[in-house]
Order: C-alpha cells, then structure tokens, then sequence
C-alpha cells in the first residue's frame, strides 16, 4: 500500500506513522544542524554566528561606541534568528562572560552576571554591548569572497554561511549543546598551543600523537584552577575524542591555620562551594574547621577562606576530603563532536579536527587572495583602458562631444572593453589634470607586483601554506596569552570516613577483670583508682587518641577491635565488652593496647614464646575477632608492650629469672606462636614481658612490692634469646608488670 496518496482535489494524504517518522526526523536534523551543534569552521552554533554577524552589521566594532542590547538582540531576531529574545540574550551574554568564554567575543558594559551566579544578569534594555577585539578574528574576511551565502529565514537577505575564523575557534572556547540523540562537549584551550598544533601539522602532516600531545598538553579554562586529569588519560581523550577532564580548586595557607581558595573549577559557584561545607559543619561531619568566610573582592574575584581549628591540622588530607566531597573538584565530560565540512556531525580526535580545519583554512585563504586577485586584475583592465584615454586625451574629448552615442565609438576606435569605456565615460573633469597619468602609472604598477605576488602563492600549495602559517603566528602574537589552568599530577581525592573526621582528643582506656571497658578523656587518669562493681577490679590500660582503634585480647589469644570514640566514658562503670564482641565458649578479655597502626608490639605467651607484629595487623572488623597468638596448653596471654627497632627485650619468670636481648632477635609474624624467649624449667612460666631502650632503669613490680634495678644490673643480664638468662631476688617471684623507672 502506498504511503502518500493524493486525492483529485489536490488533498495529500499519509499515514500518521509515516507522517510523525517524517516529522520527527526533519526535526532532529534541525536540531542537529541548526541548533545544538558547533560547525567546525568557526566554532559557532547558529545563534552565536547570527548574533556576531548581525553585531557587525549594526557596526558594533571593539573601537566603536556601545549599543543597548535591546537593540542587538531585536536585529538578530527580526533578520536572522527567529525565535525567543530570551534565549538570544543569553546566549549573547555567555559570549560576555570572561568567567565562561575563554576569548570573549562580546564586549559588555553593565551587569553582566557573576561567576557566583552566572544568570543574574541584568535585562537585555539595560546593559550595552559592542564586538570584542578577538571577535575580528571571525569577520575579519567576510567581506573578501570567503564565505558561502545563504537567504535568512524569509528570503530578503543573505547571511554567511560559516564565519571565515582565522584560527580555530571550535577548541578556543569550546562549546556543550544537546541535539536529539547526540551532545557535543567541547573544552576551552589555549590559542598559543593550539596555534603551535597546526603550524606543527602544516610543517608535517604526519606528526606523531606524542609530538602533537607536547604541543597541546590539555585544555586550558578562563580560570586559574588546577587540571589535575593524568597526562595518559589526557592522551586517550585526544586520541579518541571523547573521556572527562577532572579540574580542581586551586588554594594556599595563611598563617597555618587559613586555607585561602583563589580559583574554582569552571563554572562552580564560590557561594555553593561555602554551602556545602557548612552544611558538612553543621552535620557535625568537619570538626577541623571552626570559620568560612567569603573574602571576594573586585580585586580578588574568588577568596575563599576556610578557617581550620589549629595548626596541629593535616591541611593536606583536610582538603584531599573537601574535594571529595564538595565542588571543589569536579569532572567535565568531553565529547569532541561537531560538523564538518562534509556537513555530518561527526566525533573527531584532535589531531582530525586540526587537520580539517586547516584544510578550511587553507580553502579560505584561498579564496580571500583568489577574490583579491579578480579585483586586481579587474582594476588593471580598468587602468589599462584609463591610460589610453589619457595618451588619447584630445581625440577622446572630441568624440565624447561630437557623438551622440560615443561608448561604441571609444570601444571601435581605441579597441576598448565595455567596463573600460564606461569607466572613461564616468571620468570627472578633475581627473584630467597631468599628474593623473603619472598616478594611474603608479598604481598599475602597485597593482602589478601585487598580482605577481597573489599568482606565485595561489600556484604553489607550499606558498599557500605558508602564508596561512605566517597569518596564524601573527594572530596568535596579537591575542595569545599564556596558559591560565595549570596542569599537575597530584593525589586523588579521598573523603575522610567518620573515624577520621572525629577529633582527635588523648584517651585513657580502662579494662576491669571481669571484662568491662570506658574510656577516660586525657592521659592523667589511673585506672586504679577508679571506682569498679563490686567483685570486680582493674585488670589494665592502655594510652591512646580518640581516633585510633583500641584493640584487645582474649585469654585464647584472639585479638578484637573497637573505634575509641565509640567507647562509654569513664564516669560511669562502662559497659560489658561481651555485648559489643563475640567472645568464643569460655574466652574472657584479658589485655588492651592502643598506638598508631604501624607501631610494631611485642606479643607473648606464658609459656615462653613470642612474636613482634604491628598494631594494625591485630585490627579486626569482625565480632568474632581473628586468631593471632597461638597459646600452649596452660598458658596465658601476657601484657603487650611497643618496641622498636635496636631495643632490649626483658624476660621475667616465675623461678624468678632475668634474661635481656635485643628485640632484632625476635621475628616479625602475622600470627603464630612464636619463637622462644627464654629456657624455662619444668613447671616454670614466663611472669612479664618488656621492652625498653638500652641503659633503662627498670621498676619490677610484684603485687604492692615494686623493686628497681639499674641500668647496670639490666645490662649483666644481656644475652641471647632463648638462653637461661640470670636469678633475680625470690621477692619477685610473682612480677605481674615492668616499667620504666622515673
């Protein structure tokens, strides 16, 4: 059945199907092709082409006065662009923005909107407007025979196709739109660099990607914040055309304690940045930092000062979260897609793009010195019929008076074109004077190097390429700036977990026999002498910060851990660990211990054998903890103690002897049961387990009985692990703790 009928009175007929595919389609090329979409000649959109083109018609020049904007955007509406004022406004005004085009193409005066908010622009009737000087770079040549005509939307004017861009607008200041099924993302960059690409190209078509990544190392925004995207991922987006580019806040420190941000990712609100902190602030989740403050001047268009709690602060992983966490670091997508010559949208690598648009360039150039050339040889075929009359001067006069019709007459006479002889006719009597011919002589002779010049490049593809190259160095000496967005390899953001965001106070954590555990604020407290349920007593402490993990240890040698600001306080009796941990059948805490996560332990069983380990390796998320000590059948876990590299081990037993070894005798294990300690005798046990620097005064405490030994007396029991080591008094026969001596 067919799909278009027409009836005899004319009346075409469709099926809806076929009438709404149609429509839709003819709606997503419009989209595509004359709406959403950059042409990869000038870089523009539609409404940006129509908006400049119209500004130069009405003679908005960068040197002329300014002109309301009411006046630009009625122009461009009721000749070019027929649609909402709204949205040609606004697209005027990002063309305004300094803080959103990188080379701005309009010149505002007035309120032109803020990087804070960029939509708090003033009403189109109220602010002036005028082209900018880089915005020549697009028209320039437009009146030189470079561009295409096309009739506006009602076909009583023409408008150029494409604007004739000197230099390569589409990556100077980029551009985004959404077209139907397809978005383009474009990044500002450098014209210095970009420049230095297709010079490159023109040089060597054949460039490597690495030669050309060198000249054109990344995207380069209107701000001055920190590229930080890895130079490989950099490399891929270039190569394929599309991936993201990550950009973050630049900062410095004041006086230790003020972070100062003077430069936000592009298009991040310095006020949203602020609210999102303090929201963080006020949800108790930055206890860091005590003061925002909002220090933007005219002078200083971004100052944000985040006021940090004291100089003890990690700057570096306080801002690490922060740009995890808020918007001072943000993606951008990028999606190199635009229209081509060929007129296709199409994904292009940059090295594609350079090179079609230098193909663009270099057909323009053409074009510019081919239209100069017409005119060239135009005004020599003119001059050459002047001259004639000039020698001829009495004869020509006679004829012009004589005749009635004295165009065919000069024509048969002196052999002269049509355009030669009206252009003798149309002579003033002022130009008759001697010195004309001399002139006329003169400027042929202009003209005629000038066309031997225009010919010899037009002829030589390499001259022509030359003088694009010669063009593009110039532009870019005149409007190139340096780089503004740096580009820097630095740490990846990582937000902060809560353990971390807590602030880090000294704790003292108390452990009772019978296995309740708090924790005391300081470390002046004695568990000792706190208050315990009755039938229970203090068993041990351990010193630490608030934010560290506290580790304990049951009587079957599995090690558990808690977050120390999780544990109650000690003005009351806490609370029972068994409740917070899975304690196996007949197992009960014995030991606490805290410390920074690579502080190395000693760990030791009753029965003589130990290990040193680090405190981290005894940290366990699980309930049911994780078996680290193995313990020989009746022995017990013995009091952990910190050591370091080149001290002494001090072994106490129950017979009671002494033996001293350096700790680098002893194996670093993950878990085991060790290597011996000491010799022990039958029935004897290990009683306590220290380790001290060389030269320590030592206290051995036995129940209420404390006993000092000096330095001296440590040193006589040096010796090897594992050995018998010495006899100490029978008063210490029961030493349940060592110390350092004060």
């Amino acid at each position: 059945m067919s799909q278009q009928i027409i009836n005899y009175e004319g009346v075409e007929q469709q099926s809806v199907a076929h009438f709404t595919e149609k429509a839709y389609l003819d709606y997503a090329m419009y989209v595509i092709l004359d709406r959403a979409l950059p042409h990869i000649g000038d870089g523009l959109k539609p409404v940006q082409r129509r908006i400049i083109y119209a500004m130069s018609e009405l003679g908005l020049k960068a040197t002329s006065k300014y002109k309301k904007s009411a006046r630009t955007v009625g122009d461009v509406l009721g000749k070019f662009h027929p649609h909402g004022d709204s949205a040609c406004y606004e697209a005027m005004v990002l063309m305004a923005q300094d803080f959103s085009f990188r080379y701005t193409l309009v010149d505002g005066q007035g309120n032109w909107g803020s990087i804070d908010d960029p939509k708090s622009f003033a009403a189109m009737r109220y602010t002036e407007s005028r082209l900018s000087k880089f915005a020549q770079l697009l028209l320039d040549e437009v009146g030189q025979g470079t561009v295409d005509w096309v009739p506006n939307f009602d076909g009583t004017m023409s408008e150029p196709l494409v604007l004739p861009a000197r230099v390569p607008h589409i990556l100077l200041n980029g551009t985004s739109g959404i077209a139907v099924g397809m978005a383009t993302d474009i990044p500002p960059h450098n014209l210095r660099e970009i420049v230095a690409g297709c010079i490159a190209l023109i040089a060597n078509p054949k460039l490597t990607d690495a030669e050309l990544f060198e000249l054109v190392p990344g995207p380069d925004y209107p701000n001055e914040a920190l590229i930080i995207t890895p130079k490989e991922e950099l490399a891929q987006l270039y190569t394929t055309g599309h991936g993201s580019v990550r950009q973050r806040a630049a900062y410095e420190v004041e006086d230790d304690v003020n972070v100062v941000v003077h430069a936000l990712p592009f298009q991040v609100s310095g006020a949203k940045v602020l609210e999102q902190i303090a929201n963080q602030m006020r949800a108790k989740k930055l206890p860091m930092v005590v003061d925002l403050r909002d220090e933007s001047d005219h002078e200083n268009p971004t100052r944000l000062v985040i006021e940090l709690r004291s100089k003890r602060i990690d700057v570096h992983a306080t801002m690490l979260h922060l740009f995890a966490s808020t918007d001072l670091e943000r993606s951008y997508r990028v999606n190199l897609n635009v229209i081509g010559l060929n007129g296709r949208p199409q994904v292009k690598n940059l090295r594609g793009l350079l090179l079609e648009w230098l193909s663009y360039r270099v057909e323009t150039v053409r074009r510019r010195l081919q239209y100069r050339l017409d005119k060239v040889l135009d005004r020599l075929h003119i001059l050459d019929g002047l001259l004639i009359a000039f020698l001829n001067i009495d004869e020509v006069i006679a004829i012009i008076r004589e005749e009635d019709k004295p165009k065919p007459v000069l024509m048969a006479r002196f052999g002269l074109s049509d355009i030669q002889a009206e252009a003798i006719l149309e002579l003033k009597l002022r130009h008759l004077a001697r010195l004309e011919e001399m002139k006329i002589r003169g400027e042929q002779a202009e003209l005629e190097a000038e066309r031997k010049k225009l010919e010899r490049i037009l002829s030589s593809e390499t001259r022509l390429n030359t003088q694009v190259k010669k063009e593009l160095l110039a532009d870019a000496e005149l409007y190139g700036d340096d780089r503004r967005s740096s580009l820097l390899e630095v740490d990846a953001a990582r937000a902060m977990s809560e353990q971390d965001l807590l602030p880090s106070e000294p704790i003292t954590v108390v452990l009772s026999d019978n296995g309740w555990v708090r924790a005391a604020k300081g470390h002046d407290v004695d568990g000792r002498q706190l208050a315990y349920k009755s039938g229970d007593s203090f068993a041990g402490q351990a010193f630490g910060q608030s934010r560290q993990m506290v580790v304990f240890f049951d009587s079957t040698g599995r090690s558990y851990s808690l977050p120390g600001h999780s544990l109650p306080s000690a003005r009351s009796h806490g609370e029972p660990l068994s409740g917070r941990l899975n304690l196996p059948a007949g197992g009960r805490i014995t030991q606490v211990m805290m410390g920074e996560p690579k502080q190395k332990v000693v760990l030791a069983s009753s029965a003589g054998y130990g290990f040193i380990t680090s405190l981290d390796n005894l940290v366990s998320k699980n309930k049911s903890g994780k078996a680290i000590l193995s313990l020989p059948v009746k022995s017990e876990v013995l009091t952990p103690c910190a050591v370091k590299s080149g001290d002494w081990i001090v072994v106490v037993t129950s017979e009671p002897r002494l033996l001293v070894f350096v700790s680098d005798e002893l194996p670093e294990l993950a878990k085991g049961k060790g290597n011996k300690l000491i010799q022990l005798a039958k029935g004897e046990q290990v009683m306590a387990v220290f380790a001290c620097e060389p030269g320590s005064k030592l206290d051995f405490v036995a129940g209420d009985y404390v006993k000092t030994l000096s330095a001296s007396a440590i040193e006589e029991a040096l010796s090897q692990r594992a050995k018998r080591g010495v006899a100490l008094p029978r008063t210490l026969k029961k030493v349940n703790e060592i110390r350092v001596a004060q």
